[in-house]
């Protein structure tokens, strides 16, 4: 029963923080807090492994799907409880680390998919989309969620090191293709340092972009021919739009 009653205050199992514990201060980007049923049920269903509760794999799994609610759905540093605001960093395939402020600003998907290559080879242009447009393309895209999963964790606190996978079905338009009704998913490395309230102060994150981008560039580009409410015929637009000229 003190299980079930701590899950229902905290609104979701998975994510701790979810709702203020004492006070309603929060200020939500969308004008309150998220529901997760959707990904959460993705997550359950496509998972690999469940970890123990208590362990430190779902200790882990936990924080960082709460940091990741946090910074897509919360407006404010000073309300999130999962980092270290004057000492967060982090930083992505070894590039410059950013601040708390400057991933808030740009958002977790600009944030994560950053890259040093000339603009004519990038996947995704990460510089020309806005927190917002982000996060709209890949809702788009990946409309049931984009679930994540630790898989292994090497190291304890206060430098934790693991192993992750994010996976999620191609079942919406992305950048112009066509969605393939496809599992799209990839898997990198992690390296979290925590203080002692296990606040992260730095978030090292390393994988492969293109993993992802193979399964999102894989649909036919979209013809003219698409409807008013955004919806896409694949037959259609893999051979063309016949009213097009």
């Amino acid at each position: 029963m003190a299980e079930e009653a701590l899950i229902k205050k905290a609104g979701d199992k998975y994510r701790s923080f979810l709702h203020d514990e004492a006070e309603n201060t929060t200020q939500w980007r969308h004008g309150g807090p998220p529901i997760y049923d959707s990904v959460n049920q993705l997550f359950e269903e496509g998972r690999t492994k469940e970890w123990p509760k208590g362990s430190l794999e779902e200790v882990v799994q936990n924080a960082v799907k709460s940091w990741e609610m946090e910074l897509s759905h919360k407006t404010r540093l000073q309300d999130f409880k999962t980092i270290n605001p004057d000492k967060f960093k982090l930083i992505v395939n070894g590039r410059e680390g950013l601040s708390g402020e400057e991933t808030l600003r740009i958002g977790s998907y600009n944030a994560l998919l950053k890259s040093s290559l000339p603009k004519e080879f990038q996947y995704y242009k990460a510089d020309e989309e806005t927190f917002e447009s982000s996060h709209d393309a890949f809702r788009s895209a990946l409309p049931r969620g984009f679930a994540w999963e630790v898989l292994s964790v090497y190291s304890g606190p206060p430098v934790i090191s693991f192993k992750f996978r994010h996976w999620g079905f191609f079942e919406g338009p992305f950048k112009g293709h066509a969605p393939t009704e496809e599992k799209v998913e990839f898997y990198g490395f992690g390296v979290l340092k925590v203080d002692e309230s296990l606040r992260a102060e730095d978030v090292e994150v390393y994988y492969d972009p293109a993993e992802l981008f193979g399964g999102l560039l894989k649909g036919a580009l979209i013809s003219p021919c698409q409807s008013e409410d955004n919806t896409v015929n694949t037959a259609t637009a893999t051979r063309g739009c016949p009213f097009s000229k």
